[in-house]
């Protein structure tokens, strides 16, 4: 079967759906189809989560009703091949799809280390298919000892809602010397390992996985420092590499990802690709850099989705800043831009400011409690680099505005006379607002 379409998406995740919404907006009177192999997605932030707080694994499933809304065409297939010249794609099933403009949404698949054993039944990888988490869930539920490899934001979710589940014993192994280390500082990945600790999750950093032992079902692992652990399953939280085999056979440059500019087109003109298959490049140094986020996949899609025929200036990608947030039993942190390890391995002449204060005002409010921030800036200029932030709920909207300062490049004192809408009940007092002390604490360095 032939079928002819103005715009063809690959892929019905985030960065899938949000690419053809938008390009809904931008071009009404175009034909627009997204093609997805799977029957049933998945939101991918959610799926540490559909292991205790959301009770039913379905309540996790990817809203597509948001495309019949806007008019897009949605498909049950894979994509095979694609033969830019012709301006076509070929599925699995052998029907053949032409368009005029192309976006690749493939995603990235999780990384299977070359361990002795992991081809074992009750281990685990995270794929973002719901048949096949819905068993993953139901398998984990019987388990009574766990392990999660990766002290990264997934390995930390896992073991997070597995410890507070009520469920099985957690081990969680990471090889570098802390958890999220990628991301934070020192003192904030502190504050994750005592919180997991707290709920009795075994954390093992500097530690290797040997290899998994047992007959066709993981019985138990070896690590490098002479532990065995008894296991019933294992979850491999450890990332994720971008799907690029597609791109690469159609003679697209790919290197740690597809390549793509500034408006997500790829080396062919027609054909623009976004989300974790798509290549990042680092806001400050433009180096490829391996963040893939939902929240960074959207915003790429909204590009995109808007410069497919025309070009928008106002649509361009200036890179990536690699905004974070994560929860951990009541504790939330948020990292954006270099941390002061990587500011520092990067060479640049940093001023760091730091402040800790209420989260509420006064300090005795019901349900106040603290909120921390760590701000980097240039020492020459003033200019923002990063910061990162702990504290209770509200540290997940202020990680986002100290993202928004870092992309329109604003200085520490600008920071100092940030203008803030202050309560009570809602955040820190005007008189000692967190962003504005961390500021004024760098400016005094």
């Amino acid at each position: 079967m032939e079928t002819k379409t103005d715009v063809l998406v690959i892929g019905a995740g985030p960065a899938g759906v949000v690419c053809a919404v938008t390009a809904r907006k931008y071009y009404p009177g175009k034909d627009i189809t997204v093609m997805n192999n799977l029957k049933e997605g998945v939101v991918p932030c959610g799926i540490p989560y559909m292991f205790g707080s959301l009770n039913v694994p379905d309540e996790n499933r990817m809203d597509m009703a948001v495309l019949g809304k806007n008019r897009v065409n949605v498909v049950v297939n894979e994509a095979v091949k694609i033969k830019p010249e012709e301006k076509m794609i070929e599925t699995r099933g052998g029907d053949v799809y032409r368009y005029e403009k192309l976006i690749l949404a493939v995603g990235s698949s999780p990384i299977v280390p070359p361990v002795p054993g992991i081809e074992k039944e009750g281990i685990y990888s995270v794929h973002k298919d719901m048949e096949y988490l819905r068993n993953v869930v139901r398998e984990i539920r019987k388990a009574k000892n766990v392990l999660v490899m990766g002290g990264g934001f997934i390995g930390i979710e896992f073991a997070d809602e597995l410890s507070r589940s009520g469920g099985p014993g957690v081990y969680l192994v990471e090889m570098l010397p802390g958890l999220l280390a990628n991301s934070f500082d020192v003192e904030f990945s502190r504050m994750v390992e005592e919180k997991l600790r707290s709920n009795n999750v075994e954390i093992l950093t500097n530690t290797r996985l040997e290899r998994f032992s047992g007959g066709e079902r993981v019985s138990g692992a070896l690590l490098s420092n002479g532990k065995e652990l008894t296991l019933d399953a294992a979850i491999l939280g450890i990332g994720a590499v971008p799907n690029t085999k597609l791109a690469q056979d159609a003679g697209l440059e790919t290197g740690k990802g597809i390549w793509v500019d500034e408006y997500m087109r790829t080396s062919n003109p027609d054909i623009f690709a976004v989300g974790d298959c798509a290549i990042k490049r680092d806001f400050y140094t433009r180096r490829s850099v391996p963040v893939m986020l939902a929240s960074t996949a959207t915003a790429e899609a909204r590009i995109a989705g808007a410069n497919l025929y025309q070009l928008k200036v106002v649509r361009e990608n200036k890179g990536t800043i690699a905004i974070y947030s994560t929860y951990v039993d009541g504790l939330v942190l948020g990292s954006a831009g270099l941390t002061e390890i990587s500011a520092k391995k990067e060479g640049f002449e940093i001023v760091v400011g730091s402040t800790e204060c209420p989260d509420k005002h006064p300090a005795a409010m019901p349900g106040a409690g603290k909120i921390r921030i760590k701000l980097i800036f240039s020492k020459q200029s003033g200019i923002i680099l990063g910061g990162q932030v702990a504290g209770g709920m509200s540290a997940a909207e202020v990680i986002n505005i100290i993202g928004m300062a870092i992309q329109k490049r604003i200085s520490s004192t600008e920071l100092e006379t940030l203008q803030m809408a202050t309560h009570p009940y809602l955040t820190s007092a005007p008189t000692m607002y967190p962003l504005v002390l961390a500021a004024q604490d760098s400016l005094g360095r």
